[in-house]
């Protein structure tokens, strides 16, 4: 078993290597140049530590009458065949991919039991996750503890924000991206200190 463990190991790092060594060639051959060296450090060190998923977009689909809901195909691919869904702020729904998940857990294990936020956050948090796994049209299945939170009947609204993704009624998104487009300006300025 532990043999199995390491064979599979060391055989992905060198799939790695030789990927990475017939990238170098490949650019010396057609560029001429040497670049292929540093390229190929850089895409290494991001196969080895792994890119974190980038979500964008908006993306409209309905909640047919089983509660299942179409995952457009770009996040598909980031998301993987199964990730967390649970309750968001503002009225929405998150959606996390495995890796985020457990980044998110991390953090989350280092507030403090004694402080009641910190209990109650967590709590309302893990209460609602679940599980989603992707059937072959693409589609989850929506709980009802989750599609009541977002106020969730039909038409609803997938949006991609950074490192997870949104999943809104579309009369609340719709309300929220009115007021944020009349603030935008306001709020851009705000977070001016943050060096955005």
């Amino acid at each position: 078993m532990i043999f199995r463990y390491f064979f599979a190991y060391f055989y992905e790092r060198m799939y790695y290597f030789y990927v990475i060594n017939f990238f170098i060639l490949v650019t010396k051959w057609f560029f001429g140049v040497n670049c292929g060296e540093k390229w190929g450090i850089v895409v290494i060190l991001a196969l080895w530590k792994g890119c974190r998923p980038m979500f964008m977009g908006e993306y409209h689909h309905n909640l047919d009458a089983k509660g299942r809901l179409i995952v457009p195909a770009k996040f598909r691919e980031q998301l993987g065949a199964n990730f967390v869904l649970t309750r968001g702020m503002d009225g929405c729904l998150f959606g996390y991919p495995d890796s985020e998940w457990q980044a998110l857990q991390t953090k989350l294990a280092q507030l403090p039991l004694t402080k009641k936020d910190a209990r109650t956050f967590v709590r309302f948090l893990y209460s609602a996750a679940t599980e989603c796994e992707l059937d072959r049209q693409g589609r989850i299945n929506v709980p009802k503890p989750l599609m009541d939170h977002a106020g969730l009947t039909k038409e609803c609204v997938l949006v991609g924000v950074a490192n997870r993704i949104e999943v809104w009624s579309a009369d609340r998104w719709n309300t929220f991206a009115d007021s944020a487009a009349e603030d935008f300006d306001e709020i851009s300025e705000n977070l001016m200190d943050f060096g955005l």
